[in-house]
């Protein structure tokens, strides 16, 4: 146990977390079984290490760091290292990639019987479903989603301001005064154009070519979190990267999928299965007309995120299409967004209809069309709102 302690006190005292996370706070961290899903290079293992290090310290044994690539945990699996810990005095024990390991819930779960004092925070993919795919964590386990950097934090790590969360309500009634507010701090608009090239993962902090790491990152949500998680056989891996493939350079057309169904050789449920566990993965949004949903076929397909974009080569992807991803994946946290038409327009929790345009423009006076206007610092009335505040919310 002594070694995994060192290591723990090494991870802390060199922890590189600029950022604190918004999830920090939204959490009950007095639950005893907690899951963190998110999409990989978002920052999990930082998360867990943040929280150690900003609750407990390095010197504290009462918490412990473990990730289950360790072949020791592998070997006698987290139920038997738990209980060597618990009787250690530990109460905190942190498990990243828990699914990893084999038949890790019914591990968790006699965890949670076992040692009623004991805390488990875990990691996992955003591909898992933790409560339908494993029942015996029903009841049990509180589930929360990490996401990339949202513009908020990302203007904050580059700026040194400390902007607050801003509520979609909240912009909707006051998007002036919020404007002019933040502005009197920092610019967030002349950060956009970083942010949405770079600014969505993490990894950017890192001194390495960050397109190169994120087609690395790309490649093994399909390879190993989609392939892996839901069991599909490798002959089929070719496939899957082409239907993403596929979906993006279709640009903002609907997606045929009778046709990609046909090209790809296979049928259009299996089709649709895989576009789901794409989105399952953060690789892609699918937007639905109002009150359609899975297994339907959705309206549009977008890129997760606007990072994303820049990682396919040659494709040069129209600003427009950039600016779309930008509002869906700011939008998407704590909201349903559905697709309006065959117009590219968004319904925001079935009232609200968006369109991202690129300059102010007239508007008629009584239009009920909201305008999230890119290239705008100050909103103007009740219906034009700079895009870069929908960044605010998370």
């Amino acid at each position: 146990m002594e070694s995994f302690f060192r290591t723990h006190k090494h991870l802390v005292e060199h922890l590189n977390a600029p950022v604190r996370r918004a999830l920090m706070d939204e959490i009950d961290w007095s639950d005893r079984l907690i899951g963190i899903k998110g999409a990989r290079g978002v920052g999990k293992t930082t998360f867990l290490l943040q929280y150690a290090q900003e609750r407990y310290g390095a010197d504290d044994h009462s918490c412990l760091y473990v990730n289950t690539n360790n072949f020791y945990i592998q070997n006698v699996g987290i139920e038997a290292f738990a209980g060597e810990f618990y009787r250690q005095g530990g109460r905190v024990l942190l498990v990243d990639q828990v699914w990893k390991l084999e038949n890790w819930s019914e591990q968790l779960h006699n965890c949670y019987t076992r040692y009623p004092n004991l805390r488990i925070v875990f990691t996992g993919s955003s591909v898992m479903r933790l409560k339908e795919e494993n029942p015996e964590l029903n009841g049990l386990v509180k589930s929360y989603d990490l996401r990339g950097f949202s513009l908020r934090e990302f203007v904050n790590l580059k700026s040194g301001a400390n902007l607050p969360i801003r509520s979609f309500s909240d912009i909707m009634e006051h998007h002036v005064e919020i404007a002019e507010e933040v502005l009197r701090v920092v610019n967030p608009r002349l950060f956009m154009p970083d942010y949405l090239h770079h600014g969505y993962y993490p990894f950017f902090l890192e001194k390495s070519n960050y397109s190169e790491n994120l087609l690395k990152t790309m490649n093994m949500m399909i390879e190993v979190d989609i392939l892996m998680l839901k069991q599909i056989e490798q002959k089929y891996l070719a496939r899957i990267k082409q239907l993403f493939y596929m979906l993006t350079m279709s640009g903002s057309t609907n997606p045929n999928v009778s046709q990609l169904a046909q090209e790809l050789k296979m049928s259009r449920a299996t089709v649709m299965n895989y576009i789901k566990y794409l989105m399952d993965a953060r690789l892609v949004n699918m937007i639905y007309q109002k009150g359609e949903s899975f297994p339907k076929k959705p309206g549009r397909v977008l890129l997760h995120n606007s990072n994303l974009m820049y990682s396919f080569y040659p494709k040069g992807f129209d600003d427009h299409d950039v600016e779309e991803a930008f509002f869906v994946n700011a939008l998407w946290k704590d909201h349903v967004v559905n697709k309006v038409g065959n117009i590219g327009a968004f319904l925001v929790d079935g009232r609200y209809e968006f369109r991202i345009i690129e300059h102010a423009t007239k508007l008629k006076s009584k239009s009920k069309i909201l305008y999230a206007v890119n290239q705008c610092d100050v909103g103007e009335g009740s219906n034009q709102i700079p895009l870069w505040l929908f960044g605010m919310l998370w």
